[in-house]
């Protein structure tokens, strides 16, 4: 079926709305940051940079890394932005943009999120990485679409349980990263578990300035939620949001988070400049 112009919106020279990306613009592996201006500290390593454009947050510079292609992409923060870059990004590779039907032969991208993230627990040490097993969902940007098939509502069920849940929000989502991907980028350096993405930094993340909370409880409930060895580490705002559209597109995807914060002891990094740059080493090693 032809995808209408009012849902796939091109700009005058044919690239994708927001992304203002054109197929050849990029490379299968790319990496996802949400500040732009961390585009450019990825991109000072590549061997050769042969692509750039920027519009509004969204900042693409396209090159090689040991001879491997790579894109880094700005995202801006939330998981609302998630929707918008996964599902052009997707388009460029699935869909004829001129005939504007969907290909007969599917490109699965290869996608990590390098960010910043605030740890749950005092043994998660700052400057240290998480790397998602899961993302959990509970800003409900993905009931949009149906997740039935890559949900793990056994996980879902008992976190609702053991945080007595609102019914009237958005039922929590649980999604698994890209197992391919996960091979590829854990090792000795990394901690695995369940990153909890909010739709919000404050208030959906349990911080109060001025406001009081809805369900002051909360955050300590998903602190020391267990399932099975399976436990909440860390908050962000993207990684549910790339699991699970990733997912439902047939894409791979994976999260690494900086830990340079934690909640748990008030601590916060003394130089996470440094934490990021190390991440973004360790990423393009992997990669």
């Amino acid at each position: 079926m032809t995808v209408q112009a009012s849902e796939l919106i091109l700009n005058p020279d044919g690239s994708v709305y927001h992304l203002n990306l054109k197929p050849e613009n990029i490379a299968h592996n790319i990496i996802f940051v949400g500040d732009q201006y961390r585009v450019s500290k990825i991109s000072k390593h590549f061997d050769v940079i042969r692509f750039k454009t920027e519009k509004r947050e969204f900042v693409t510079h396209t090159g090689t890394y040991n001879n491997k292609e790579i894109s880094v992409i700005s995202t801006g923060i939330g998981p609302d932005n998630i929707d918008i870059v996964i599902n052009e990004l997707d388009a460029l590779v699935n869909i004829d943009l001129e005939s504007r039907l969907p290909k007969k032969d599917l490109t699965s991208l290869n996608i990590v999120r390098v960010g910043t993230s605030g740890a749950l627990h005092e043994d998660i040490p700052l400057d240290s990485f998480v790397l998602s097993a899961f993302g959990l969902d509970i800003n409900g940007m993905l009931h949009a679409y149906q997740t039935k098939t890559i949900q793990h509502q056994d996980i879902e069920d008992a976190f609702m349980k053991h945080t007595n849940w609102d019914p009237q929000k958005a039922r929590p989502l649980i999604v698994k990263n890209s197992a391919f991907l996960e091979n590829k980028f854990q090792s000795s350096k990394t901690h695995l578990g369940l990153t909890v993405t909010a739709g919000g930094f404050y208030g959906a993340q349990g911080r109060v300035l001025r406001l009081p909370l809805r369900d002051s409880g909360l955050i300590d409930a998903i602190a020391s939620f267990n399932f099975k060895g399976i436990r909440a580490t860390n908050f962000e705002m993207e990684t549910s949001a790339i699991y699970g559209l990733s997912k439902l597109l047939g894409h791979h995807a994976l999260s690494l988070n900086a830990i340079i914060a934690n909640r748990a002891n008030g601590t916060f990094s003394s130089d996470p400049g440094q934490t990021i740059e190390n991440l973004i080493t360790y990423a393009l090693e992997r990669f």
